[in-house]
């Protein structure tokens, strides 16, 4: 059979080699390279007279470095076996050789002889048939054979060699033959493949100075199915085979819209530009359909840009920016739940209205502190429940705007801190009517604002520690969640911080409702610890009830929606509060009672002793003298009776002087009493109230009686 690649005409003056040109011109170089690549796997290009080309192009030949050695290995042997000329060795090297390896497209060996390179003594060459039907290889044999000087397997070391008809050069070495080297990688029309050849020239050595060239060893390897990557990178290094079977030469000469697309390899493609996908990035969508478009058709889009500034690369290949707040669309939706402004401004208004009016409340508290519907109450405690309301009240403008980092710790210090100031103040207040009402000895208990305020301000600051420590340590963040129509929104995260405060508010409300339970039946001055007690239930089951909307009925609720839960559950927690606490003080202040005292409570027993130990006076100012004249007289009121009943008892018991009458009072069988002890009992009865506490040596005195 004859071998057409070796029958190829002399070239022309000019080589069909691309070099490249300069580094600031490599870009453009890679591009018109990558043109005349798709040039000569044309079918046209096999039509000319030109049956072959060079490219400079990298490729990675440390793949063949077994195939390199064994070159080399037989290259050693035959230049041990020079000067014999056995065709039928040479012809068996060259099969060995060829069927050493699989990536081993053809091999031959060009024996000079008595003859030149150009017309040797003895070439033999043996190839892969083109036919895929016929497996068996295809051998060429020649007897004085006259080679042509156009061998793409030659052309790389012809340099060495032509003009020099002896083939005989000056050695600096001690080295009988020289390493052969690769050649470019070149298109041959014979087959229409992509090879790349190893060469070795063989040398003799007649004597110490000079060399003499014995024949040339040259093996192709088959490179046709190596791929062309144009991407960025190269293909995942977890693929062998993909990864190392392609060109890193073109890296970075696809024409993917940089900035809003990414280039994706696809490999199997061989030699062919465009052998990839631009694929839209995270935050982008495509305007066609398919969020990929094929680099064939990228790379046509973009020369006809830079041909005739023509516009379908920008129309169609460039993947156009997501709505704001989308980390992934397919199309120009908007991905973020929209926030009704008019509403959330409305309803904000509204709070910084409930602001002032707490502010408007904590000074008509100092402006009327004198007032005993007020004094009794404790000013300072009910300014300080104001002031956690209006804490309370400001969380609505934390979450007003679209959420972040800063907005949502405002949010959390706004909510916790304004609960725990408000209601610790509350039920302070009311621990100290259960202390009270719970005494049941003679003796007196009072607990003053301050010692309150003592415990007041340890549990205000473990709660800014807690805050203070959740904002350094693990600041809460504001995470995308969706609304019943998928449309995501910022929302402050929930994590174990806010757990296990919600758990300790609630116990804390559980505590508190214990304490209200307690003084159920305790009677005060104006109701301040039914009031309070009110208040407490309220809270307590207004935060069950919006706890389960959030989390049970209504997760999914957009962000509006949200805002009005914040806003009904402020509403309904510190407007409700106030209403209960300050709504009947200032009541009566409107109606000029709020300097009398509660008559009604007087009626059920409540006397101005029990009312210094209630929901307190304020102990740390001047001590009103009127009131202790009270205690005073209530005192005295009480012992005369008790010496009185007493002095009574032992002038009748067993006194001899005095006649036993039928019906008297210490006579068992009586039915009647005695008019002085009648009329002592009158007057003992018209003395003590029902609240009033009797002293235990009279009690241990009527008992023996």
């Amino acid at each position: 059979m004859t071998l057409d690649l070796e029958f190829l005409p002399k070239r022309d003056l000019f080589r069909r080699t691309e070099e490249t040109q300069s580094t600031g011109e490599n870009a453009s170089h890679l591009d018109i390279l990558l043109q005349k690549i798709n040039e000569v796997t044309k079918p046209s290009f096999c039509k000319k007279k030109t049956f072959y080309r060079h490219f400079s192009v990298k490729l990675p030949t440390e793949l063949f470095g077994v195939v390199r050695q064994k070159v080399d290995l037989v290259t050693k042997i035959l230049v041990g076996y020079y000067p014999e000329e056995d065709k039928g060795v040479l012809n068996t090297f060259v099969r060995e050789l060829f069927q050493s390896d699989d990536v081993i497209f053809a091999t031959r060996i060009v024996w000079i002889g008595n003859g030149t390179i150009w017309k040797p003594l003895y070439y033999v060459q043996i190839r892969k048939n083109y036919n895929a039907s016929e497996v068996a290889p295809e051998v060429v044999e020649r007897h004085d054979y006259s080679m042509v000087e156009d061998s793409p397997w030659l052309d790389e070391i012809i340099s060495t060699v032509q003009g020099d008809t002896k083939a005989e050069h000056k050695m600096n070495g001690d080295n009988d033959y020289v390493m052969g080297q690769w050649t470019k990688p070149y298109f041959t029309c014979d087959g229409r493949r992509w090879l790349l050849s190893y060469t070795v020239l063989m040398y003799s050595r007649p004597n110490k100075i000079m060399k003499s060239l014995i024949g040339v060893l040259s093996v192709d390897v088959d490179v046709t199915k190596m791929d062309l990557n144009q991407c960025d990178d190269p293909w995942p290094l977890n693929n062998f085979s993909v990864t190392y079977w392609q060109m890193k030469s073109f890296l970075g000469t696809h024409k993917c819209h940089n900035k809003s697309s990414e280039c994706l390899f696809s490999p199997n493609q061989g030699w062919v530009s465009g052998a990839y996908k631009c694929h839209c990035r995270k935050g982008f969508y495509s305007p066609m359909k398919s969020s990929e478009f094929h680099g064939t058709l990228v790379e046509s889009a973009w020369k006809a840009k830079q041909a005739i500034v023509s516009p379908s690369y920008d129309l169609l290949y460039v993947c156009k920016p997501c709505r704001t707040g989308c980390e992934s669309c397919v199309d120009n939706s908007p991905c973020l739940s929209p926030y009704n402004w008019a509403f959330r401004t409305s309803l904000l208004v509204i709070s910084m209205f409930c602001v002032v009016l707490t502010i408007v409340l904590a000074w008509n508290i100092y402006r009327y502190r004198k007032l005993k519907v007020i004094k009794v109450a404790s000013p300072i405690f009910l300014c300080i429940t104001l002031v956690g309301c209006a804490i309370m009240y400001s969380e609505m403008a934390a979450i007003f705007p679209i959420l972040n980092v800063y907005s949502c710790v405002a949010t959390k210090w706004t909510r916790h801190m304004g609960f725990c100031i408000t209601y610790s103040a509350l039920l302070l207040k009311t621990w100290r009517v259960s202390l009270t009402y719970r005494v049941k000895s003679a003796h007196k208990l009072k607990l003053t604002d301050k010692q309150l305020l003592q415990w007041l301000f340890p549990i205000l600051f473990i709660m800014g520690i807690y805050l203070g420590s959740w904002t350094i340590s693990s600041p809460p963040e504001a995470i995308y969640i969706e609304d019943w129509f998928n449309l995501k929104f910022r929302q402050c995260d929930y994590n174990w911080w806010d757990h296990s405060l919600a758990i300790g508010e609630f116990l804390f409300l559980l505590w508190g409702i214990r304490v209200c339970y307690n003084v159920r039946n305790a009677e005060s001055f104006f109701n301040e610890a039914k009031h309070i007690s009110w208040a407490i239930c309220s809270i307590t089951c207004v935060n069950v009830i919006m706890v389960m909307i959030h989390l049970v009925i209504l997760p999914n609720a957009d962000p509006d929606v949200k805002y009005l839960f914040g806003f009904i559950r402020t509403q309904l927690t510190t407007t409700i509060t106030i209403s209960f606490i300050f709504g009947p003080k200032f009541y009566r202040v409107l109606k000029g009672q709020g300097d009398t005292w509660d008559n009604r409570a007087r009626a059920r027993g409540v006397t101005a002793s029990f009312s210094l130990n209630g929901v307190g006076l304020v102990h740390d100012e001047t001590t009103d003298l009127f009131q202790e004249n009270e205690e005073l007289k209530e005192e005295v009121q009480k012992l005369a009776a008790q010496l009185e009943f007493m002095r009574i008892a032992h002038v009748e018991m067993n006194n001899r002087h005095l006649k036993s009458k039928y019906g008297s009072f210490f006579k068992q069988s009586n039915t009647t009493q005695s008019p002085v002890i009648k009329s002592i009992y009158m007057k003992f009865d018209s003395t003590d109230s029902p609240g009033s506490r009797i002293c235990p040596a009279a009690e241990l005195i009527s008992e023996r009686v």
